[in-house]
């Protein structure tokens, strides 16, 4: 069963694999490790869609690993801004100064989880599809195609592994994490998957159930608490005056509004607007408040090039409202 399932598995990849800015095509000599390494950091937890576009801009600026490495933190933050899970900027910086500083990138997954901010996923995937290691990226395309090639409903990372790693018969490792990473992004969906144009459905046990959204149960999601803060707009002679957010912690580095610290209770006053923006583990709740003076270390940004400030989403919406507010009020007078 498993060489028949890797076989039609690679043929549909061929027929239909999905043309990356990052990807080299199936059969073609492995694309360059920086690539494949840049793509990966800039996917996680952000869509195809908007990665693809960000990271020919990334190539564009700084085409190679030694170039990234040698370029100022604040540029990169700053092309950085709107991708959003800010830690993954800072840890790019560090890990491309480690790799430059080594001559080039690890071969194996071993090596490559010893540099900063490169985990299991990323260092498998940066092994397989980079230099051909039978390496088992697992994320959740990965994990719900397996889970339902082979009826698990609770797996372990360790199933999900071995049953990537029985798929790499005759086929670059590349290829064939590929070809499941795209499987599962157009075909095996969470929710009503394309049982009738998938390669493996005469071996899915998920498929022969007749219940294949069943497989894997879905995990139980916490809710997330809500928090809440204030971000200041303090505006002089056509400039907004902005800081730098410390370096550790969320959104680090950034530029930013100055504001209050983020607490569980509602801010008091008449805010301009409020923004609502999801982290990763709690909403936030942010309003606009106008300030008449500047506060902490900072700089006096030109509003005619605001989207040169490299402002993360966050604080881009709240300037949008804070901007909106100002044309309100010129239309009134």
């Amino acid at each position: 069963m498993t060489a028949n399932a890797a076989s039609h598995l690679i043929q549909h990849y061929v027929d239909n694999f999905r043309r990356l800015p990052w990807r080299s095509p199936p059969g073609a000599p492995p694309p360059d490790p920086y690539r494949v390494w840049l793509s990966e950091v800039m996917l996680q937890q952000t869509t195809v869609a908007t990665v693809a576009p960000r990271f020919e801009r990334f190539l564009e600026r700084w085409p190679t690993v030694d170039a990234l490495a040698a370029a100022r933190d604040e540029d990169i933050l700053s092309e950085w801004a709107g991708l959003g899970y800010y830690a993954r900027a800072r840890n790019l910086i560090a890990c491309a100064r480690e790799v430059a500083r080594r001559g080039g990138f690890p071969a194996t997954a071993a090596e490559l989880r010893a540099l900063p901010g490169v985990g299991a996923y990323t260092s498998a995937a940066i092994a397989a599809i980079a230099f051909g290691e039978k390496a088992a990226p697992i994320d959740t395309n990965v994990r719900r195609v397996v889970a339902r090639l082979h009826g698990l409903a609770e797996p372990s990372a360790g199933e999900i592994e071995r049953g990537v790693l029985e798929l790499m018969t005759h086929d670059p490792a590349g290829d064939v994490v590929q070809a499941l990473m795209d499987l599962g992004a157009t075909v095996c969906r969470p929710r009503q998957p394309r049982c009738a144009q998938c390669p493996l459905s005469g071996h899915c046990a998920a498929f022969a159930s007749g219940a294949p959204e069943c497989f894997p149960r879905p995990r139980q999601r916490k809710p997330r608490p809500r928090r809440f803060g204030a971000a200041w707009w303090i505006e002089r002679d056509g400039h907004v005056w902005l800081v730098r957010r410390p370096a550790t912690g969320l959104l680090g580095g950034m530029a930013a509004l100055p504001g209050s610290e983020w607490t569980d209770a509602p801010t008091a006053g008449r805010p301009l607007g409020t923004v609502r923006h999801l982290f990763s583990h709690f909403s936030l709740d942010l309003a606009i408040e106008l300030r008449p003076d500047p506060c902490g270390e900072g700089w006096w940004h030109p509003l005619d090039r605001l989207d040169e400030a490299g402002l993360p989403t966050l604080y881009r919406r709240a300037a949008d409202i804070a901007l909106a507010a100002r044309r309100d009020t010129r239309a009134a007078a």
